[in-house]
């Protein structure tokens, strides 16, 4: 089972990371967990490190550069970690996609869809952390390192609502659920491990749908 943990910085997403995989580990499931890109193409990580600076470039370029990171990454990361077992990915297609859709201005569905056609790369279940914008700036001023454009006020609220935009158009294109849910409260962070877990241990069949979940 492939496992996504989606959201804007702040959200939460270290926090559930850590905790799945102490969890997983103590019931003796072997889950390992990979970031976002696989870095090996050198043409597609420098595009992709512009983009993450803020730095949007030619957008077809952009896309390109995405998609082979990503089909990489399935062949030569995703693909032998599953392998091995469950595996969590801290943030994955949803977020190259609300990347893409704000540095260039365009719908989201159309990256979510083209970044979708890498089927070994499709999360049997992504969990978009959907904690308020606000909040989740308030964490990210106590952190020591320095500020990314994704992480000022503005554009953290533009990518608020992409996430939940992608989400929408993930489902539409492949058929897979999202769970929604924010990560603000230790009951919050409960619920996202206790409906986590029901999925890891039932070996990747997922049963939530593509609603707000009850803590």
């Amino acid at each position: 089972m492939l496992l996504a943990l989606e959201g804007i910085a702040g959200a939460g997403k270290s926090t559930l990371r850590d905790r799945l995989l102490a969890t997983a580990h103590a019931e003796g499931i072997p889950l390992s967990h990979i970031g976002q890109f696989s870095w090996l193409s050198h043409p597609a990580t420098r595009t992709l490190i512009c983009l993450r600076a803020g730095h949007g470039g030619d957008e077809q370029e952009a896309i390109e550069a995405a998609a082979q990171d990503l089909a990489l990454h399935s062949r030569f990361n995703i693909g032998p970690a599953l392998a091995a077992g469950p595996v969590l990915a801290d943030r994955l297609t949803l977020s190259t996609a609300c990347l893409l859709a704000l540095l260039h201005q365009q719908p989201v569905d159309a990256y979510v869809e083209r970044l979708a056609k890498q089927a070994q790369a499709r999360p049997q279940l992504t969990v978009l952390l959907t904690t308020e914008p606000d909040v989740c700036h308030a964490r990210i001023t106590r952190r020591a390192t320095e500020r990314r454009f994704t992480e000022h006020p503005e554009a953290a609220a533009l990518l608020a609502d992409l996430y939940n935009e992608a989400a929408d158009a993930w489902t539409k294109a492949t058929g897979l659920p999202v769970l929604k849910h924010p990560c603000t409260t230790h009951a919050d962070l409960e619920a996202l491990v206790d409906a986590c877990m029901a999925d890891l241990r039932s070996a990747g069949s997922p049963t939530t749908t593509n609603t707000e979940a009850s803590p």
